[in-house]
């Protein structure tokens, strides 16, 4: 019964990490799940960058739904998401976050 229980988060979770992604790319951030390379001198990260005239975020592919669910909602919780529909599981991450009540729409 506990695999039916953890099948059911990772499945909350993938749906979660989806709705983050769509709210990115309709705020003009591209997301891109990639592996990033080490290499010796460097270490490369996920997170936020901007690539010439575009906001980009970066998701390790190899890491854990939860944690690139945190990643992406740190980025977005510093963005105007005023006239933005949020899912309730959306808009509780997003406020825990620091994104003031009010202006997560609920659409």
């Amino acid at each position: 019964m506990a695999q039916k229980g953890s099948s059911k988060r990772a499945e909350a979770e993938r749906a979660l990490l989806e709705e983050l992604k769509a709210l990115a790319q309709g705020l003009g951030i591209r997301v891109r799940e990639e592996r990033l390379l080490r290499e010796v001198g460097y270490r490369v990260r996920s997170g936020a960058c901007r690539l010439r005239d575009a906001n980009l975020v970066l998701l390790e592919r190899g890491l854990p739904l939860s944690t690139q669910i945190d990643l992406l909602a740190d980025v977005l919780a510093e963005r105007p998401l005023e006239s933005v529909y949020l899912s309730p599981a959306a808009r509780r991450l997003l406020e825990g976050r620091g994104l003031p009540a009010a202006t997560a729409a609920v659409g």
